[in-house]
């Protein structure tokens, strides 16, 4: 599927991987097997999997990433044409796809263990590979910092632009690597999972993270806390969204869906509550499938949930 560029209104650049998902009650080890209740092949990855959630969504979007030259590099590229993405700035790697996931997701919490490929890292994108028209043809860039020179380039076209930039800050424990904290300073948006604010700030409080990460550029600061729901800070308010209540079969890529659906809400043009609640909605509806992006819900199945839950929609 090839999309004109002109009706495209987000690009996302960052991470696809090939996911391949089993559903079981305990991890094998090597001294004992283990039965597996389900399984499954989606598309994965932060960026990849938020800009599907933008599709579904209803809003036409684009994706420029990697992809191999065998079997699994293909099927990886099909997942997002699936989704309805365009992906026709993907760059095909001379080599078997790198960016491929084992996620073993607990049968009775829906929580999963990622195992990645020793060769993820490898063939990133360069400035150069990337197009800046096409980046500038759309109202929203979406980050997650991968392919960290390339997205640097395209973030600085964007603001330089008057455009807005949409980062992921991931879930981790880890410092926050020196480009990762420069795209933090370019971007209009940063939605981050727990731990990236205190890792880059030195901060404990979500509030007081919120607040700092104001001051190093963004203008809005989202912290996602899966049950507990997420923190957002601006630079009018700070309010707390809480999570819905949902069966969960399987959290994977659920702070990723947050993030596209924050952007379609964006667009649209409600104000940030509004928007964060919608963008609760969608990533609680998606930890119902098995599946980062499967699950993911279309925008009348998301107004109707609300509606539901909430009432005022």
């Amino acid at each position: 599927m090839t999309i004109n560029m002109s009706h495209i209104q987000v690009v996302g650049l960052g991470m696809a991987t090939l996911d391949i998902l089993v559903r079981l009650t305990e991890l094998p080890t090597w001294e004992e097997g283990s039965h597996f209740g389900a399984i499954a092949i989606d598309g994965g990855g932060p960026v990849a999997t938020a800009i599907a959630a933008v599709a579904r969504l209803g809003v036409p979007a684009g994706f420029i990433g990697t992809c191999g030259n065998d079997r699994l590099g293909e099927i990886k590229r099909q997942t997002l044409i699936e989704c309805g993405i365009d992906v026709s700035r993907m760059v095909r790697r001379p080599a078997p796809e790198n960016e491929i996931v084992l996620v073993s997701v607990h049968e009775q919490t829906g929580e999963r263990v990622f195992t990645g490929s020793r060769a993820f890292q490898d063939y990133q994108l360069t400035a150069d590979e990337i197009d800046r028209d096409y980046i500038l043809a759309a109202d929203v860039l979406h980050l997650d910092g991968y392919h960290a020179d390339a997205a640097a380039s395209a973030a600085a076209w964007m603001r330089a632009a008057g455009k807005c930039v949409v980062l992921d800050g991931s879930a981790t424990r880890r410092p926050i690597p020196p480009k990762m904290a420069d795209l933090v300073r370019r971007a209009n948006v940063l939605i981050c999972g727990v731990g990236f604010g205190a890792m880059l700030t030195g901060r404990a409080d979500p509030w007081e993270i919120g607040r700092a990460i104001l001051d190093m550029g963004p203008d809005v600061v989202v912290q996602t806390e899966g049950k507990a729901g997420s923190y957002t800070v601006t630079r009018d308010e700070m309010f707390h969204t809480p999570a819905f209540d949902v069966d969960v079969v399987d959290t994977t890529g659920a702070g990723d869906v947050f993030h596209g659906a924050y952007i379609v809400g964006m667009l649209r043009g409600w104000e940030v509550r509004r928007i964060v609640q919608f963008a609760t909605a969608v990533s609680a509806l998606k930890c119902t499938g098995l599946g980062g992006r499967r699950p993911i819900p279309c925008f009348d199945q998301v107004i109707a949930f609300l509606r539901e839950r909430v009432g005022d929609w």
